[in-house]
């Protein structure tokens, strides 16, 4: 395979460890811990691995060299950083035994219920360091959830002699290792299971996860594509740029992309929720802002949409949760219909609310809520042009101010997407050595024999000598939420907390740059050079972490 010439010089980068994982740990237990809510069913549904300790390593005085074999799993969408996530655990194990075993199974967990993987060596683990991607062993969206599965599963375990499974994934691909966890040790199988924090969109967080891997390099990916969009805008003066960004659950992405580059307009869905705004004050919100910008002989600007804005628009989140319920319970009877037949099913389920808001949308929004639903039973909503869709309001509602005579301007909109362009770039630095510390705190957390536990890092936005490594119980981030149809026990998802110091920073600057044009152009990620500019974690981080 050939490779670039910055791939080659970046194999050569070693990654940075906090002070505590880099010799032989030691645990330091804490007080037990409960869910974040609903701390009785959770108890009742994982009762063999609830309540235990958050745990912190410190350097101690021998490491466990007994022989251990360790499976890995990438579960979900890409994140920059998995593989360095893999590279922590495998020179982690073999530091601890050199006879230790590292397997890959492929094409995510998948292919542990289907007895896919390989041995994963130093002539292969070489080729991957300090790369975005997860092509090492690839992902899938498999969902961990059912006996046989779990049974399928022990075959390879115990063929393989794996001591431990290591699930590097999302809120949901971490529950499901919960849910995992809590099966082999009900059975005492003795396979202990692990979970590592990974997603671009930023949502697996609280107070023991600082930031999800992938976030630091996907939102400085997205905002230098972002600033020369921004700079382009600037040189020609005739286009309003609308951006959708990843994050269907949460606008962390928007937000952090917003402070670092300063466009005219950045929507916040959780802000639209809390307020209670439709899709037209949405709307009238940004066209506002274009007439005012084109008073002043402006006639261009950018637009930052989080992907999952239109499920937080209440009317329409509303028209979304009955939806997902409703084919939920009569897909079988829906899918098979043609498509004015699928409009009169969903119209004639609904409730009249719901069917009112249903026939407002225009009907290519309306066919995009009524597709096939994710794994996980949700709308895909990347497959939504919410871009498309608010810019060809804004020019409707411009045209009637204009006949109006409220308005003097030229519209002229241009869409983008960007979402897989940053979920797979090379990793910054800060990710290059979080995921590898990661990486080393899974495996430490396997080598102290413990299961049913996320490993973390803390401390992120001090040197990375000084970061604190350890373990968090995943049954101490669950709560009970409705998935499918059915109640179930998740990971509560982090969203964007309006009272919190980064959407303040952003909520006292944005009519200034709505107003003005005080765009930034952050710049490709650097690598090399120095560090207020390779090694500044995210405006995010910072502010959260003040």
């Amino acid at each position: 395979m050939e490779i670039s010439a910055l791939q080659k010089e970046r194999a050569a980068y070693q990654p940075k460890l906090p002070k505590a994982l880099q010799g032989a740990v030691k645990i330091v237990e804490g007080a037990p811990t409960k869910s974040v809510d609903n701390q009785e069913e959770i108890k009742k549904l994982f009762p063999n691995t609830y309540g235990m300790p958050l745990i912190e390593f410190v350097p101690g005085e021998k490491a466990n060299n007994k022989k251990l074999n360790l499976g890995v799993i990438l579960s979900g969408g890409q994140a920059p950083g998995g593989h360095n996530v893999i590279s922590g655990l495998f020179d982690t194990l073999k530091k601890l035994n050199p006879e230790n075993r590292l397997y890959g199974f492929l094409m995510g967990p998948g292919g542990l219920v289907d007895h896919e993987y390989i041995e994963i060596t130093s002539d292969f683990i070489d080729q991957y360091r300090n790369t975005g991607g997860f092509d090492m062993i690839g992902s899938g969206r498999t969902k961990l959830e059912k006996k046989d599965q779990f049974e399928k599963g022990l075959e390879i375990i115990r063929k393989l002699d794996i001591s431990a499974i290591v699930i590097i994934g999302g809120d949901d691909s971490n529950t499901n290792a919960c849910v995992l966890a809590e099966y082999y040790a009900a059975k005492k199988y003795g396979v202990q299971v692990i979970g590592c924090p990974k997603t671009i969109d930023g949502d697996l967080k609280n107070d023991q996860i600082e930031t999800s891997f992938g976030f630091d390099t996907a939102t400085k990916t997205y905002s230098e594509l972002i600033g020369n969009i921004e700079r382009d805008c600037n040189s020609a003066r005739k286009y309003w740029h609308f951006i959708k960004l990843m994050g269907r659950s949460a606008s962390h992405i928007a937000l952090e992309c917003a402070l670092q580059t300063q466009p005219n307009i950045c929507l916040i869905s959780e802000e639209i929720e809390a307020k209670d705004l439709t899709l037209n004050d949405v709307v009238e919100n940004i066209a506002k802002a274009v007439a005012h910008r084109a008073e002043q002989g402006n006639n261009f600007g950018v637009v930052l949409i989080p992907e999952g804005l239109i499920e937080f628009i209440p009317a329409i989140g509303r028209l979304i949760q009955e939806l997902n319920d409703l084919l939920a319970a009569h897909g079988s009877d829906y899918k098979d219909l043609d498509k004015d037949a699928q409009r009169a099913y969903i119209l004639e389920h609904l409730s009249k609310e719901n069917a009112a808001t249903f026939e407002t949308l225009p009907e290519g929004v309306a066919r995009q809520l009524s597709l096939d639903r994710d794994p996980h039973g949700n709308v895909q909503v990347s497959l939504i042009e919410t871009e498309k869709l608010l810019s060809e309001m804004v020019g409707a509602k411009l045209e009637k101010w204009a006949k109006e005579g409220k308005y003097k301007g030229s519209f002229a909109p241009q869409h983008h997407f960007f979402g897989y362009e940053g979920r797979c770039a090379a990793p910054s630095n800060f990710d290059a050595d979080y995921c590898y510390a990661l990486g080393t705190s899974a495996a430490q957390l396997v080598a102290n024999g413990k299961t049913g536990y996320m490993a973390i890092i803390k401390n992120t936005t001090a040197k990375t000598d000084e970061w604190r490594a350890g373990g968090v119980p995943i049954t101490m981030m669950m709560n009970m939420e409705r998935r499918n149809g059915e109640i179930k026990p998740v990971i509560r998802k982090a969203l964007v907390e309006l009272d919190g110091k980064p959407f303040k920073a952003f909520a006292a600057n944005r009519d200034q740059w709505a107003m003005n044009t005080e765009y930034v152009y952050p710049g490709p990620i650097q690598y090399w050079g120095p560090a207020e500019v390779c090694d500044q974690p995210t405006k995010t981080l910072k502010l959260e972490q003040e």
